[in-house]
């Protein structure tokens, strides 16, 4: 009887879940490295630079039609050199060859599919190709490369210089004093944007773009602008209510397909969650509002339940597919919510809006989503909150456990220093604002975990993996590789966030070694501006300084906070010099494209309304704390505690009384006691 023979490709050695998800297809897959890149060269091959995601539904698509083909394998393996990246782990090289596509296509994603000369610079690129014209594209690049070589690297040339001069920025050396009519020059366009019906932007797909809200409520606040106000909120609401929530255990998916927050990309991502639960914490603290507390505290369950280590690292990705199909996990017939739920079931579907046929219509499922609040329908049906609050408690919990008993999607194990410092930063946020012990014990140890796993002297490493590969010869394998600016940037903004959650120095001196060794690494004294890529590190064809924020923060913005915040916390003149100066070169783009440079106009704003430095300190500094954070002071550092050395906190100790200090523009008010007092020298 004869066995089929599984084929391996050198993948096989890989620890990334991505590329061992193609180490058996016939395409002769390589990583990224010095055999696949000698190889191209010394035969003369083009290089296919073939770039996804575990969690990627159309990477999974895009495989199964064309990488698991034999026929396309055939034409790939014999006119290419084939790359497979994970862009979780090399966003540097993602980075460069996103460029490329959006150059030549004017849009990019995921799957990401560059043609490269045997150099690595691209001549041709896009997303996802059906199999047909995927292979028809190969078959006439390598042609094109075969019969007319020198178009090819005249075009490679030209395509090169692009991606090297895109999102350059001019270096500012004129000091800028800013006003209140820049901050609103930036506002004013920006708001034309706004879904005043569903909240978000006026288009589809909608993303949740955590640190666009954040801005705006902190505009808000600032300006007192009730339009950024309303817009915030609704938008809150929205995410909240819709589908892209998963309102049976927790967390948020990647994106809606359409323009209500209905049907999501069904994949989860670490670090939109953390952002997430910063910004519904920060938007309790604005507005308490019980609905932005369940949501942090519902997010954070999922994280704990299926995004945490062993070890106290968090995981990257949830996939979106589960046996092969999208959203299979998430979502319910009718029929199985009344075998699940009995009786309750016609009221769980009036709250979750589930019908006969499936909200989903093209897939004959249902997806989840809210349209009334409790109040509203309790109203509408004539029961009490109450009531009906405890009945959708119990209904969700009886789903829960039912879906625990499906073939769950694909868990990626890969521990991201960024993602972690994103996450840390959320635990500490919403210990800060709901004084939850859990969160605090949470942070504190998955600190631990990124100082002990990740860190090398002052030095960040980018991923840790450690796992149990059969398929491999080592039992075991822990993967390590040098990190990118962004995980610097998050996790120094993590560790600051944990400082001030606990006033433990240790941590803000950890933060401050880590943003040394960041600008030792990655700042460039010509641009003003930190590259993604250390000096050190593997050169591309292009070296990248990453300005522009998009689903995450650009970690030149990141950097930009945490030297403002550090130059505050230790007087340290040429934190806020680099910090301005990266301000000062970027501000003329913000009014440009707002919803792109968010974190850029947060920064305005402090540097605008100028910074709190609140320091507490004495016996009772921790209950003063609290009772400090239940009110909205978006452009404040907090520091004290019962000892310290930083600059701001000598001849400020006490053993028996417990005193607050607002300080602003080196400048201190009169010591007070409580914290009404407090807030009476800030508002």
């Amino acid at each position: 009887m004869s066995q089929t023979k599984i084929m391996t490709n050198k993948l096989i050695t890989e620890t990334s879940l991505y590329l061992l998800q193609h180490a058996h297809n016939p395409v002769e897959w390589y990583p990224w490295g010095e055999e696949s890149l000698s190889k191209a060269k010394k035969e003369n091959k083009l290089i296919l630079v073939s770039i996804g995601y575990s969690a990627c539904h159309w990477c999974h698509v895009m495989e199964h039609e064309s990488f698991e083909d034999e026929q396309v394998a055939e034409v790939m393996n014999q006119h290419f050199v084939c790359i497979k990246i994970d862009r979780e782990e090399r966003p540097d090289i993602d980075q460069v060859y996103m460029h490329a596509v959006q150059l030549m296509t004017g849009s990019g994603g995921w799957p990401l599919n560059c043609i490269c000369l045997p150099d690595q610079r691209p001549v041709y690129g896009g997303t996802y190709f059906k199999t047909n014209d995927w292979k028809n594209l190969l078959l006439n690049l390598a042609d094109f490369w075969n019969k007319k070589p020198e178009e090819a690297i005249h075009y490679a040339t030209k395509l090169t210089e692009g991606i090297c001069k895109s999102e350059q920025i001019q270096f500012i050396s004129e000091a800028k004093e800013y006003t209140n009519a820049d901050i609103k020059a930036i506002f004013d366009p920006w708001k034309r944007s706004f879904d005043t019906a569903e909240g978000g932007y006026n288009r589809a797909p909608k993303f949740p773009l955590p640190n666009n809200w954040q801005f705006m409520l902190r505009y808000a606040h600032l300006v007192k602008d009730d339009a950024a106000h309303v817009c915030t909120r609704l938008t809150l609401q929205k995410m909240a209510f819709g589908g892209i929530y998963d309102h049976i255990g927790g967390g948020f998916a990647r994106y809606s397909v359409d323009d209500k927050w209905h049907i999501p990309h069904f994949e989860k991502m670490l670090y939109d969650n953390a952002q997430l639960v910063s910004l519904y914490a920060e938007a309790y603290q604005h507005t308490p509002d019980d609905l932005y507390k369940q949501i942090v505290y519902q997010t954070l369950d999922f994280v704990k339940r299926e995004l945490t280590s062993p070890e106290m690292g968090f995981y990257s990705a949830l996939d979106a597919d589960s046996e092969g199909v999208e959203g299979k996990f998430y979502t319910f017939t009718k029929a199985e919510l009344t075998t699940i739920l009995g009786d309750d079931v016609a009221l769980f579907c009036i709250y979750y809006n589930s019908t006969e046929e499936g909200n989903w219509q093209e897939e004959h499922t249902n997806v989840f989503f809210r349209k009334d609040t409790d109040q509203e329908l309790s109203e509408k049906l004539g029961i009490s909150v109450d009531v009906l609050q405890e009945k959708m408690s119990h209904a969700r919990s009886k789903i829960l456990a039912y879906r625990s008993t499906r073939i769950r999607p694909a868990l990626d194990h890969k521990i991201l220093a960024a993602w972690n410092g994103m996450m840390l930063k959320a635990y500490t946020d919403a210990y800060r604002v709901f004084n939850e012990k859990e969160f605090l014990a949470i942070a504190i140890a998955n600190a631990h975990f990124i100082l002990q796993n990740l860190c090398d002297g002052d030095g960040l490493m980018r991923l840790y993996v450690k796992i149990q590969n059969f398929e491999s010869t080592s039992s075991q394998k822990k993967l390590m590789k040098e990190g990118f600016l962004d995980d610097y940037a998050f996790v120094i903004d993590g560790l600051i966030g944990l400082y001030e959650a606990t006033f433990n120095e240790y941590w803000l001196q950890q933060a401050r070694q880590l943003c040394d060794g960041a600008i030792a690494r990655f700042y460039d004294q010509r641009s003003g501006l930190f590259f993604y890529v250390s000096k050190s590190a593997e050169q591309l064809i292009a070296n990248k300084q990453e300005i522009m924020d998009n689903v995450i923060p650009a970690s030149n913005s990141v950097m930009a906070h945490n030297l403002f915040k550090l130059g505050h916390f230790f007087d340290h003149a040429d934190y806020l010099a680099i910090a301005s100066q990266q301000l000062r070169n970027v501000y003329p783009h913000i009014k440009h494209y707002g919803s792109a440079y968010s974190n850029w106009a947060s920064l305005l704003l402090n540097q605008l309304f100028g910074l709190f430095e609140i320091a507490i300190t004495g016996p009772e500094s921790e209950v003063k704390r609290y009772e400090l954070e239940k009110h909205f002071i978006p452009n404040k550092i907090l520091l004290g505690g019962t000892s310290g050395s930083l600059p701001l906190l000598r001849d400020k100790w006490s053993d028996s009384t417990t005193s607050l200090f607002v300080c602003k523009n080196n400048v201190c008010h009169l010591p007070c006691t409580e914290v009404d007092d407090a807030i009476k020298q800030i508002f």
